[in-house]
This record gives C-alpha cells, structure tokens and sequence, in this order.
C-alpha cells in the first residue's frame, strides 16, 4: 500500500494499514524541511503502531484463537518527495503496490497524481480524495475507463478501481452518531448507520436486549467499560469474535458486543412546509399573555357596564368596543360610573395599540420566505447544536438532518459554505460568535440533547464545550480537534472533569482514516470496528463465485470466528425479480424492520434463507475470515515475495 499526502490525514491513514490491517506501506510525504511537525509526528505514530500491531499479534500468537490474532504483522516506510511526480512514485514502488491513496490537501494535485499513477500501473487501486462530489464522481468514471482499456479485461477490472472520499463526507457520519449515540464505533451502508454497543455481563436471570447480531463475547476480566482498546483486563480468556448461539448462551460473566441501528428517538423540529403556522408558532409568551390580558380586560369593563346601566350584555360589549377604540360619544350628562368606564375603555384602548403592532411584526416574521434563516422555535429541547458551518460542519448537518434529529446551527460568517444548505433544510441557525455570551443560550444549549462543536478553530470548539459543560454539566458534548494528541488530551481532561458527561474528542483525520484504509482495500469494505485488540471487518460481497455462500442458507454460511452474514441487498433482490429470475420466498420469511425507509437492505434474515447467485450481502468478518472468503491470502503473499 502506497500513501502519499501532506497533512496528518496520510500519517494517521498509514497507521491505520499497518495496525488494523496488517499491510505493508509506503508512507510518500514532504521533505522535513518543508513540513517540519507533520513528518516528524506521522513517523513517531508509525513507530507506535508499528509497536502496537507487534504487541497485538504477540498477543495473538499467545492467544491463538479464530479473532484474527495471527495476522502478519506491516511495516511503514518513509519517502520523501516535493511532488508526486513518476520518480517519487517510481522510488515508493507504485508498479508494484496494491494501492494508492492521494490525500494530498489540493484537488488538482490528487487528479494530476492519479493520472500519472494509473498510466504506471493500470491495475492499481486508487483512493483520491477530494471534496467536489461531482468532479470526483467523473474522476472515477474515467479512471476505471481507463484502466478497464489498459488491462483489456473489462469488468473484470473491477479490483483496480477508483474510489474518490472526502474527508468530510468520511467523518460525517461518525461524528452525527457520536453526537447521537455517544460512540464513533458506526459502520454506514446504504443511509443507514449502524453502531458497536458493549454491554455488560446479564445479571441471573436477566435476559439481555437482543440486537441485530451478536459480534462478540468480550474478555471474561475486561474492566474497560467504555471499550476503548481494551488494553486494560486482558484475563484469562481474550474476546470471542462472531459468536455460534452456543457459545453466547454458554457464556457467563462476559460482555457482549451487539449491533444496533443508530435512530433518534427525541422531539423533531417542525418541518416549515405547513401554509398555515400554529398559532404558537404565530405570537411568542410573552404577547399571548398580554392580549389574554387585555380581553380580559375588556370582558371585565363589559360586565361593570352592564350592572352599572343594566344594558343587555351584548350591548355593553358593544358599547365597551366602542369606547376602547374611541369611536362612541363622550358620556357628558350621564352617571359618574359611566364617565370612570369610559375612560378606563379608552386607557384600554391605548395599551392595545402597541401590543396589535408587536402581534403584526411577529406574525410577519413567522410568515418570512424560504431563503431566510429560521430562529429556533418556541419551546425546543431534545436538539443537537452544532458550532460551525464550513466543509465539515455543512457535511454534518446533511447526516443529521437525514437521519431526521432536529438540529440548531451556530456561524459567525452570514457567508459560510454551509448557509445555503441550512436554508435549504429550513433549520434553525443563530449568527453570532460563540464565544459571546447569550449565543449558545440563543441556540437552546440548556435543553439540548448535545453539543457538536465542528468549527476550524480548535480555541473555538474547547471554549464552547467548557461554557456548555458551565451551564449543562452532564450535556453531551463532542469536540472536532485537529490534532490527535490534542484531542486525547481534551478528551481525558474533560472526562476527569466530569465523570459521569459524556466527552468525546475527535480529529477529522481521526475518523476519516478507516474509511479510505476501507476503500485501499477494496470497494467491499464498509469498515472496522475494533473489538479490544482484535478488529471486525463489514463488507458488502456479490454471493456469486463464493462456493462458501452460493446456494446455501444463512446459518449454513455462518462460520464462528470466521465470517457471519447480517443483510441482504433487496435492491438487487428486486433487480433480479424484475429481470425474470426466480428466487425463493422471502417476502413472507422476514419482518422488514426499516419499511419506507432509505435502506435497501434487510437485516433481519432467517436462517433458512437460501443466498442466490445473483445476490448481494453485508457480512461481518475478521481479517482472516475476510481474507479466506475472498481468497486473496494467497494472491496477497505471492504479490509481496519475500517483503512479507
């Protein structure tokens, strides 16, 4: 695997190869000169990967087991070079390599790299980042056209694609599900995001809540609680990767690790489509209890008229009106008691005047366009606020917004990249610095489910994260940091600051790592999700040419500690129904658990299922599983000689 990059994103990718996947890399960077603190800081985290992963496969050797302990161990390799010019790619090994990612900081210097890079070596797989989603998706089209001509092969081609990711399409979803479910542990597929819960050991007698699958029994002595690497409690026994129903019944006082939906279960914001707003919506508190006020007022000065004159009630309404908007005749020669309720009806009427015209303004603010930005509504609680609307914060708030969690924004720039998409998405934003006081108690912090904090400006997102935590202790916040180390450091603080709020700090570079070592392994890795030492993978695989899946059920694919089947692609289900193929009957075989939703796939598969040739899965697997299924173990260690 070949790297080349100038930010932390290439360093933190090139760790991720070497420590989750077992690769071997070449890491293409800037000279030292250029870039003093990235090459320096990505060459001292490879040195602790390279001595994590080495510590993990001891313990894997020691552990034996079916996790994937015995993975062959990468190694990093540093080049430096100004450009990604032929004689870099030349000097890393590119003719050779399996992959290439570009995560150069530029578009134009990904595209200019990938070209070249495809002409030296057709079959290779690239991952280019860039953030134009368009002129990504012609990039890839192209490339794959290209290569598919190089190599005279077709479809066939099909491993030497072009994956294009951005970094903020990347961290998106890991960021929306921390904010919502408190983990950065998601798998996305197909609009749907999917988390790793750990739970603890069932009490006697307790049955645990079942999720879509169980993927792992954890260590029988495992004191890390919030599953973060499991490095503490390694026991006696280590975890137990993709569990047979026996041994997850068989098990006692050990954890388990369960997939799950990531939903919302809270209050939405009002969807802004409706012609006519409720009346709530119309007049604030305060105005609704001054014009409760005043008719109250004119029915008491109403029935005093009535007892005073002994007129019919509606009369003395009638007349009351009269004199609140100073229409009727002065009552000259009558009764002192009719002059007092004159006057006081037109004392009346001067106190509505300034309360119709502040009733006016606020329904014509309710009534505004499309394109104006909408405050947040009355009464809101149960939100997430998010700090930010640039590259990153824009991303966010289309996930958010798609997995329907009502969302009020915080910018200081009218002009920011996200503006447009708010306004398009009629969500709430509030303009103004953060870091002034009243901003975050205009955007609801108090009664808000969480605090996403995306800006550029790391400064930025810690001081808001302390406000937020000086005036909601237990609020769930989540920082975006840029640097890792500083993110741990935050993160660590705040946690012993307030042990019982949940904190998460993240780098961008941090959560965009997995997906492009995803996509440099192939097209049908989704992600990984790790599991104390040990790491799950989530493909999505094609069933035709796997005699392991064709024409089998799901429970006789299931292999324990190997690989486990979790969906079916109904999309290609249906494609092949349309297309006259005849296939079992599912329909009546499962309970489709999203129906309407987004999601084309079905997650609640019978054992009895028989998976089709023309059908496509999601499976969980570990390395090695993955690597058997595939049967690539072996085409990847002839491919790598004796550099293995």
């Amino acid at each position: 695997m070949v790297v080349c990059g100038d930010d932390g994103l290439a360093h933190r990718l090139a760790a991720e190869l070497r420590g989750v996947y077992g690769e071997q890399v070449t890491l293409v960077v800037p000279p030292s000169e250029r870039s003093v603190r990235p090459p320096v800081v990505g060459r001292a985290r490879a040195a602790s990967a390279a001595l994590l992963g080495a510590v993990t496969a001891a313990v894997g050797r020691a552990g034996g087991g079916a996790g994937g302990g015995n993975e062959p161990a990468g190694s990093i390799r540093v080049v430096e070079a100004t450009e990604a010019t032929e004689a870099a790619f030349a000097d890393a090994g590119v003719e050779r390599a399996a992959a290439l990612a570009l995560v150069y900081d530029d578009d134009e210097t990904n595209i200019r790299a990938a070209l070249t890079a495809r002409r030296l070596n057709p079959r290779l797989r690239l991952v280019l980042r860039l953030y134009n989603r368009r002129l990504g998706q012609h990039i890839e089209e192209l490339l794959d056209q290209a290569a598919a001509l190089a190599t005279g092969m077709g479809d066939a081609a099909l491993d030497a694609s072009t994956t294009v990711l951005s970094d903020a399409d990347t961290a998106a979803p890991a960021l929306a599900a921390t904010a919502v479910a408190g983990t950065t542990k998601v798998v996305q597929t197909d609009g749907l995001l999917l988390r790793a819960v750990e739970r603890p050991p069932p009490r006697p007698g307790q049955t645990p809540p079942s999720g879509l699958a169980t993927l792992a029994l954890l260590s029988t002595t495992s004191n890390d609680p919030a599953g973060t690497d499991g490095s503490e409690g390694s026991g006696d026994q280590g975890p137990l990767l993709l569990p047979d129903a026996a041994a997850v019944q068989g098990a006692r006082g050990r954890g388990t690790v369960v997939l799950e939906q990531v939903s919302y279960a809270g209050p939405s914001l009002p969807s802004g489509r409706s012609v006519v707003p409720s009346f709530g919506s119309l007049f604030s508190r305060r105005l609704r209890w001054s014009l409760a006020g005043l008719v109250g007022c004119v029915a008491a000065l109403a029935v005093a008229l009535t007892v005073v004159t002994g007129e019919h009630p509606l009369y003395a309404t009638y007349m009351t009106l009269l004199d609140l908007f100073a229409i009727n005749e002065p009552a000259l020669h009558q009764s002192m008691a009719r002059q007092i309720l004159q006057l006081l009806s037109g004392l009346t009427g001067l106190l509505l005047l300034p309360v119709l015209l502040a009733a006016v303004l606020e329904a014509l603010g309710t009534f505004r366009t499309a394109s104006a930005l909408r405050k947040p509504p009355r009464g809101l609680g149960g939100h997430v606020v998010l700090l930010g609307l640039g590259k990153i914060g824009t991303r966010v708030l289309t996930r958010l917004r798609e997995l329907n969690i009502p969302v009020v924004c915080v910018e200081s720039d009218p002009e920011a990249r996200g503006m447009a998409t708010a306004r398009r998405l009629r969500v709430p934003v509030v303009l103004g610095d953060v870091t002034q006081e009243g901003v975050l108690e205009a955007a609801k912090i108090h009664r808000s489910h969480a605090l996403l904090a995306v800006t550029s400006a790391d400064t930025t997102n810690l001081e808001a994260a302390l406000y937020a935590r000086s005036v909601r202790p237990d609020l769930r916040v989540v920082l975006r940091l840029y640097d890792d180390d500083f993110a741990t450091a935050v993160y660590r603080t705040l946690r012993a600051a307030h042990p019982h709020a949940s904190t998460r700090s993240r780098s961008v570079t941090h959560l965009a790592a997995p997906a492009f070592a995803g996509a440099m392994m192939g097209r049908q890795i989704l992600g990984a999700i790790p599991v104390e030492r040990r790491v799950l993978l989530f493909a999505a695989v094609d069933v035709a040419g796997h005699p392991q899946l064709e024409d089998k059920t799901v429970g006789e694919t299931f292999q324990a500690g190997a690989w486990r089947v979790l969906a079916l692609d109904r999309t290609a289900r249906d494609e092949r129904r349309d297309g006259g193929r005849e296939e079992p009957a599912v329909e009546e075989a499962y309970e489709d658990p999203y129906p309407g939703g987004a999601s084309g796939w079905v997650w609640d598969l019978p054992d009895t299922y028989v998976l089709q040739k023309g059908d496509r899965v999601v499976l969980a697997a570990t390395r090695r599983g993955l690597a058997e299924l595939l049967g690539r173990r072996s085409r990847e260690r002839a491919g790598r000689g004796t550099t293995g």
